[in-house]
């Protein structure tokens, strides 16, 4: 076997690399990371320097990959390291740049460790490109290595390896089967049930109808409304907008059946929309904007209307975003996840351990609680737990 660094994802065939996501994560697909790099949403100026790893076997067939970035900054991460930053270079010790195995401004739950499923020694190739990483890592001299959001596995194997491991949480939503949405709604409790039918209602009493367009359906009208709706929530909150234009239209063209966009609009003019992605079995919502403040807008298209979707599609679970404690009592389960972390300075490193065990701890009870005293389900209705992360005690 034998590991080599690229510094651009072009260098792999699309159908060699893809054949290492057979889950259909929209987020590994070799047609978002190439996307990304086409445009500029990734490099030099966003501070993602792509270096991904591949391993090879001996007849030169691609057996493992790693989406991995060399960074200048902690933007784009949800992983929010500041404080370790400012703690290091206070001690003198630069902390950029550093590497993340992760997806560039997407914190979904995935594989990082991409291995040929078919493949005789598995496990092998998962630990060679851990030990790879590292090796990389530590020949350029840089701080620290973190890999965001892995799923069980990949946290498992992880540990195994020595890395530190960090617990946050997100608000997913899992069905068992539901017929349609009231289906969904008759698991909640009388109170909670009411509230919600309410925010629904809300939203068709101001005249607001939605549509679903599929990526490949998008016209490129669709596509400028939703760029505009995408920047214009970053313009408001000062944030930095990495997509652009044509980022989008790219990944209507060459992924546009894992692309579902999401329209509110009123008297025929879109007035706010959401942008998800979805694999087989999962729809991940990512960003939204709107043009007017709407009673229970956001609620509608960014969490109902996704539901309603998954429901019809069949699909199993809903990842709307990261943060937004307000999704639990509309039906979101607090799901644990993950980061794996190494750190190059003794010192520096003891202490993020320190302070990570203890994170942890503050973490695990804030999760119970939400589990034991806010959850909207009658007894005997709660939904499956999400299965894709790896679960606390």
């Amino acid at each position: 076997m034998q590991i080599q660094v690229t510094d651009s994802i072009d260098t792999v065939p699309a159908a060699d690399w893809n054949r290492l996501n057979p889950d259909g994560n929209p987020f590994l697909r070799h047609e978002f990371l190439a996307a990304l790099e086409h445009h500029g949403c990734v490099g030099e100026t966003f501070g993602w320097l792509a270096h991904h790893l591949l391993a090879f076997d001996d007849e030169h067939r691609l057996v493992g990959a790693v989406p991995l970035y060399f960074k200048t900054n902690s933007y784009g991460e949800f992983v929010f390291d500041w404080a370790w930053a400012d703690a290091s270079e206070r001690a003198g010790i630069p902390w950029y740049p550093k590497a993340v195995v992760a997806i560039p401004y997407t914190p979904a739950t995935g594989r990082r460790l991409l291995v040929d499923p078919q493949l005789v020694g598995h496990e092998a190739v998962r630990q060679a490109l851990i030990e790879a990483a590292g090796e990389l890592v530590r020949e350029q001299g840089l701080s620290s290595l973190h890999w965001l959001f892995p799923d069980t596995a990949d946290t498992a194997s992880l540990e195994d390896a020595g890395f530190l491991l960090r617990l946050g949480c997100q608000y997913h939503w899992t069905q068992p089967g539901y017929r349609d949405f009231d289906d969904f709604l008759d698991s909640f409790s009388a109170h909670k049930r009411k509230k919600l039918r309410r925010e629904r209602r809300r939203v068709v009493e101001a005249g607001i109808e939605h549509r679903i367009v599929h990526g490949h359906e998008a016209g490129d009208a669709d596509w400028r409304t939703m760029h505009h709706f995408y920047q214009s929530t970053f313009d408001k909150k000062w944030g930095t907008a990495t997509l652009n234009l044509p980022f989008f239209r790219e990944l209507g063209a060459t992924m546009g059946e894992q692309v579902v966009l999401v329209f509110a609009e009123c008297d025929g003019r879109p007035v706010a929309g959401a942008l998800c992605f979805r694999s087989p079995t999962a729809l991940y919502g990512r960003h939204w904007g709107c043009e007017a403040d709407y009673h229970s807008l956001h609620f509608e298209t960014c969490y109902y209307q996704g539901i309603d979707y998954c429901i019809r599609e069949g699909l199993t679970l809903f990842e709307p975003g990261a943060q937004g404690e307000h999704k639990v009592s509309r039906g979101f389960l607090p799901t644990p996840t993950w980061s794996a972390h190494w750190v190059a300075e003794p010192r520096l490193r003891d202490a993020i351990a320190d302070f990570l065990s203890r994170e942890q701890r503050a973490m695990r009870d804030y999760i119970h609680t939400l589990h034991e005293e806010h959850l909207p389900y009658k007894a005997g209705r709660l939904p499956p737990q999400p299965s894709h992360v790896r679960p606390i005690d």
